[in-house]
Formats: C-alpha cells, sequence, structure tokens
C-alpha cells in the first residue's frame, strides 16, 4: 500500500467557540455536550481524499495559550482552521488579529487557512451575519463555512478535507519552486565552470 500523505492541522479561536466540539464532530460524528475547555488534545485520523490515503494530525488548542506556547503551535501545524462562534462577536474580532500573528510566525509562506463560523443553530442568537463572514474570509483569501457541531449543520468533513487539499497543493507548488531553483544553481555552476575552462 502507498505511503499516506501526512497533514498538520491545527485548530483556533477563542475558548468556547466549539473548537472540540468541532473536530469530535468530524471524528466520530457526534456531540459531546460536556469537556474540559482548558484542554488541549492532538488527534490522528486517516481518511482517503480525491483517491488519496491522508494522515491527518489535529491539533486542538485550548484557546487560552499564552503567546509562546500559541506560536509553538502555529509553528507545528500546516493548515489551520479560524473558528468563532456566531453568537458571540467578541470571537469574531479575535480572527483578524490571529491570522496577523499567524502571518508573522508562518512569513515568508503564506498561511493555508479556513474560517468557520460555528454554532449555526442557534440562528436565533446570532451576532455575526453570515455576509459578515463572507466578507472576512475574502479579505483573509480563504474559503468560509458556516456549521453546527452541535447539529452536525453544514459540511465539517469538507472543512477538513478541503483544508488537507489545500495544504497538499501549496506543497506541490513549493515543491516545484525548489526544484526549479536547485536546477537553476546547477546550470549557473556548470556555466561558470565552462567559463573557467574556455577563459
Amino acid at each position: 500500500m502507498a505511503k499516506s500523505a501526512e497533514v498538520k492541522l491545527a485548530i483556533f479561536g477563542r475558548a468556547g467557540v466549539g473548537k472540540s466540539a468541532l473536530v469530535v464532530r468530524f471524528l466520530t460524528k457526534r456531540f459531546i455536550w460536556e469537556y474540559d475547555p482548558t484542554l488541549e488534545s492532538t488527534y490522528r485520523h486517516q481518511a482517503t481524499i480525491d483517491d488519496e490515503v491522508v494522515s491527518m494530525e489535529i491539533l486542538d488548542t485550548a484557546g487560552q495559550e499564552d503567546a509562546i506556547q500559541k506560536e509553538g503551535h502555529m509553528r507545528w501545524g500546516e493548515g489551520f482552521v479560524l473558528v468563532y462562534d456566531i453568537t458571540d462577536r467578541g470571537s469574531f474580532e479575535e480572527v483578524l488579529p490571529l491570522k496577523n500573528i499567524l502571518d508573522e510566525v508562518k512569513k515568508p509562506k503564506n498561511v493555508t487557512l479556513i474560517l468557520v463560523g460555528n454554532k449555526a443553530d442557534l440562528d436565533h442568537s446570532r451576532q455575526v451575519s453570515t455576509e459578515e463572514g463572507e466578507k472576512l474570509a475574502t479579505e483573509l483569501a480563504c474559503a468560509f463555512y458556516e456549521c453546527s457541531a452541535c447539529t452536525g449543520e453544514g459540511n465539517i468533513t469538507e472543512i477538513f478535507y478541503e483544508l488537507c487539499r489545500e495544504v497538499r497543493r501549496r506543497r506541490m507548488v513549493q515543491g516545484k519552486t525548489r526544484r526549479r531553483s536547485s536546477t537553476t544553481h546547477v546550470k549557473q555552476a556548470i556555466n561558470k565552470m565552462l567559463t573557467k575552462i574556455s577563459s
């Protein structure tokens, strides 16, 4: 059997936005009512995406990390899910500062991420409109999903699959530029040698 591709995904967002519930819903198709919001967990999951086996390592951050822990998680991850709660405007307003830290930690690379508005089942308590979510995703140049970890509405599996696809696409592009630059180096070295020989 072919070796599976490995992808490291990290979930960020304010404590209480439903990060753990989202991950558990993706992995088990169930909803957990109670869990310790201060716990950070790493899950492993294998899936076949577009006919290829992908091994995901998913880091569910607690949302209460200090700056050093947060930076460590950001360095570790390759793809990021930024989650806010549609009934909590404050959690939405924390997304952009989070993305700015990510950019800082990951530069010069572009950050691969997906924006998720969770708790879509609580539409009656909504504080952030779908349009605002879409607008922010356009600013962040990323895909946007609204979903509910509680009811399972919105395609939660697709969020994780799409992020894996995006990470793999970026890798391929970076691999190509890396290969191109190394052939250029070789050509330059040969040309220098030839110039020396002929002079």
